[in-house]
């Protein structure tokens, strides 16, 4: 099922025959350099248990650009204590988060993951009426930054020692988005 699209990039919920997908994006080295860890190749049984088993709240969907998979997209409410750890109010607007990758490596450095963050942030306003959208990249992965930041993501605070990754506490940006007009 299609959650939207936009020219050439497309985004459509994960489904069980997807699996074999995360396991190869997941298995590559380039890839969990970023995501996840090189110390955390998924396997079928680790890919089930992270993407298939019910993580409520959680809308987990394939990126495709030119109707290839390429990626990995999750979207979300940020519930209370969510919030408490980024320093949100109770009484904060509808929040969002979202996470990504793009496991086909050739599709690296041409534009797409630009094109599907901001067809993101639109679609979560648009169509989950989120107010604002929030992102914790680690701090090191400044291609990363610069893409939000493109995208109308701005630096809100640093979240000290707040991801375990590859063996070590790394520290990572709380970016936001905020929604105009709301």
């Amino acid at each position: 099922m299609i959650v939207f699209q936009q020219g050439e990039l497309s985004v459509r919920k994960l489904a069980p025959e997807d699996a074999h997908l995360l396991v190869k994006w997941l298995s590559d080295p380039r890839v969990l350099e970023y995501y996840e860890g090189r110390d955390r190749p998924h396997d079928p049984a680790l890919v089930q248990e992270n993407f298939y088993n019910d993580n409520e709240g959680v809308t987990p969907c394939i990126i495709e650009y030119q109707s290839v998979p390429i990626g990995y997209l999750q979207f979300y409410s940020i519930e209370e204590e969510e919030r408490n750890v980024y320093g949100y109010g109770e009484n904060e607007a509808n929040m969002m988060g979202m996470d990504q990758f793009i496991g086909e490596v050739e599709y690296w450095n041409k534009g797409i993951g630009s094109l599907l963050v901001g067809a993101t942030v639109q679609y979560l306003i648009e169509h989950q009426e989120a107010e604002k959208i929030i992102m914790d990249p680690q701090t090191w992965n400044t291609r990363a930054l610069k893409v939000y930041e493109k995208n109308g993501f701005t630096k809100k605070k640093l979240l000290e020692k707040h991801e375990y990754h590859e063996g070590e506490w790394r520290d990572c940006w709380l970016i936001e988005f905020q929604a105009v007009g709301k």
